[in-house]
């Protein structure tokens, strides 16, 4: 699904692309769906963005990252924080999340298996490393706030879970 309010021009969306997110360094900041908009307005590039959620750490370090890849190719940036509407699990790109597998996280699920399995009612979440659902919730907070800890009871290989935000 993509976030955007309103097209993108191919250039600066080349240029976004290649703004990893700080936080899985194999998404982009598109990937993940973080961008609203992007256009040209008086000679600069204005790009407004939304945060997981409203006190994302990593939204600071993303917009230096996005004013220094426009500053790379010759454009001055601004960058301006949109929280509304939220963003949710359901902006990231297909791409984005097939990523994430791919890294090791296991992509979010819908929102009434997401509620499941983090009450540890259904062992739904898909291990990325072995495809497995014989998986257990270890804790509801992983690596970052936006996701939690998982372990494979097949190849006992432990995992974060991106959690489904709606």
């Amino acid at each position: 699904m993509s976030t955007t309010t309103t097209p993108i021009d191919p250039q600066l969306l080349d240029i976004l692309e290649s703004v990893s997110d700080p936080e899985i360094p194999v998404l982009s900041i598109v990937q993940m769906g973080f961008v609203r908009s992007a256009e040209f307005v008086n000679n600069r590039v204005e790009v407004a963005i939304t945060p997981t959620y409203s006190g994302c750490p990593a939204m600071d370090v993303i917009a230096d990252d996005i004013k220094a890849a426009f500053l790379a190719h010759g454009f001055i940036a601004q960058v301006q924080l949109v929280l509304s509407p939220a963003w949710t699990t359901d902006n990231i790109t297909a791409q984005g999340r097939l990523a994430l597998e791919k890294y090791g996280i296991a992509a979010p699920l819908d929102p009434i298996a997401d509620k499941e399995a983090l009450l540890g009612n259904k062992k739904q979440v898909k291990c990325p490393q072995c495809g497995t659902l014989n998986t257990k919730l270890i804790s509801q907070f992983g690596s970052t706030a936006c996701k939690a800890f998982f372990q494979c009871e097949d190849c006992l290989e432990p995992f974060d879970y991106f959690k489904c935000l709606k």
